[in-house]
């Protein structure tokens, strides 16, 4: 039987292994959140609430234990991956403050009847299938709106984060949330299919690749269950102009070599005008050379390695790809010699449409850099993409770059800043990037029953 494992991916070593589960306890997961359900929607809002202030608690106390777990499952550097631990914190305690107050009922001025009210209620038991890239944040933004809400959880972690889905669980038992109200399970994507079909979930949550996204809908679709996807990006960086061009390069190396370049919002497409083009790609090669990796169990790298080998052979196939095709390789390119999953950061331009690296994600340190004359070109080669995640203009013009932002066809679009995530804001994209919306009042609104009652005297 397949198996969740922990692998230090800057070692390649099996650190732990657990088995998945059998019918048996497939059925069991299923009947524990139905049956979960039924009492948890009846909690008042404000105990369910107060929970989640206890788990954002938590996560504040234990946070070294957390952020180590992470670097040690799937490399996340631990001073990134306390950055992590600290805004799913946030998220839970933005949804104990805000929580009640959002489930509040609204009355309509609708004439005809004495009374017209919405109500917004829970609907059961939902799936999650999250991924490895953010292994708390991921699961935050869906587990804290919907069990303020009164639904419960069934949660299926990637495989190679056994250790840190258990450790979330825990914090949840040990935060006082009934043992039924989140179940973790690690299932095979079989068994997920199965419980999607099954009448007693209502809805399932994926963050993920396309492919997962799509295989996860159909089942959803075929069997009327709501969906909400957040899947790839090939988010842009439009650069029309700057007045400190070291401070704009040392952002985009930041934005796009955090987490190894493994987040869906990094900014993955340099769009450059001009004037600027040469200075920038210059700049931005040897600030990527100049970024060493290391062991994401020292508090001193900044650059871990990839989550798994599999996910290095990968982008280097996308990269060798480009250049046997035409493009330029200004930095890296290549794996880095020794154990573990490290690639070097790459930096590539001349990238054309018949290279894989044009149209496909770039899920790690890789960044493409595109030379436009003007703005409306740049708005054009943004919104070539089948993604549409998010997108960030630069500009001392602020209002040139507001209209710029505002052409872009993403769900999310900044100016000065890239890929800013809050517990207020909402998250979510648009084409290939997926549907529907996370965080805020936004993550509250998708799984849940805006029901109606309209009374009238007569």
């Amino acid at each position: 039987m397949a198996k969740y494992k922990t692998v230090n991916p800057a070692t390649g070593e099996t650190v732990r292994e657990f088995e998945t589960l059998d019918d048996v306890g497939v059925e069991s997961a299923l009947a524990r959140a139905h049956s979960g359900y039924l009492s948890w929607r009846t909690t008042p809002a404000e105990e369910r609430a107060r929970i989640l202030g206890r788990t954002a608690d938590l996560y504040a106390e234990r946070e070294d234990e957390l952020a180590r777990m992470i670097a040690l499952e799937m490399g996340k550097p631990v001073r990134e991956a306390k950055g992590e631990v600290k805004l799913s914190s946030a998220i839970y305690r933005y949804y104990a403050d805000n929580g009640p107050a959002l489930l509040e009922a609204e009355r309509l001025d609708v004439p005809g009847a004495d009374e017209s009210v919405v109500y917004r209620r829970p609907i059961g038991a939902l799936v999650g299938v999250m991924p490895w890239n953010y292994p708390y944040y991921q699961v935050a933004r869906f587990a804290a709106p919907n069990l303020v809400l009164g639904n419960t959880v069934l949660l299926k972690h990637a495989p190679n984060c056994p250790q840190s889905a258990l450790l979330m669980e825990e914090i949840f038992r040990q935060a006082g949330l009934p043992e039924d109200a989140y179940v973790n399970v690690f299932a095979t994507n079989e068994q997920i299919a199965d419980m999607i079909a099954d009448p007693r979930v209502q809805g399932v949550s994926l963050t993920g690749s396309e492919r997962a996204g799509i295989s996860v809908a159909e089942t959803a679709g075929r069997n009327l269950k709501k969906v909400v996807l957040e899947l790839g990006g090939s988010d842009v960086f439009v650069v029309l102009d700057t007045e400190d061009m070291d401070a704009t390069v040392k952002t985009a190396t930041r934005a796009r070599l955090s987490n190894a370049g493994q987040a869906c919002n990094s900014p993955k497409r340099f769009i450059v005008t001009e004037p600027n083009y040469d200075e920038f790609v210059a700049k931005l090669a040897e600030s990527f050379k100049a970024t060493p990796t290391g062991d994401p169990l020292d508090a001193k790298t900044v650059l871990g390695p990839l989550s798994s080998q599999t996910a290095a052979d990968s982008l280097i196939e996308q990269i060798e790809d480009a250049v046997a095709k035409g493009a330029t390789l200004l930095a890296g390119g290549k794996k880095i010699d020794g154990p573990g999953s490290y690639v070097e950061p790459t930096l590539l331009v001349d990238v054309t449409p018949e290279m894989r690296a044009y149209s496909e994600e770039l899920f790690g340190p890789v960044g493409v850099v595109y030379k436009v004359a003007t703005a409306d070109e740049a708005v054009e080669l943004a919104n070539s993409s089948a993604y549409g995640l998010s997108g960030s203009v630069w500009s001392s013009d602020l209002d040139g770059a507001r209209e710029v932002a505002d052409r872009l066809d993403v769900g999310m679009a900044y100016v000065n800043e890239h890929g800013t995530t809050l517990p207020g804001l909402p998250f979510g994209g648009v084409k290939r990037s997926g549907v529907g919306r996370e965080l805020g009042p936004w993550g509250m609104d998708e799984f849940v029953n805006k029901k109606l009652v309209r009374v009238s005297k007569k």
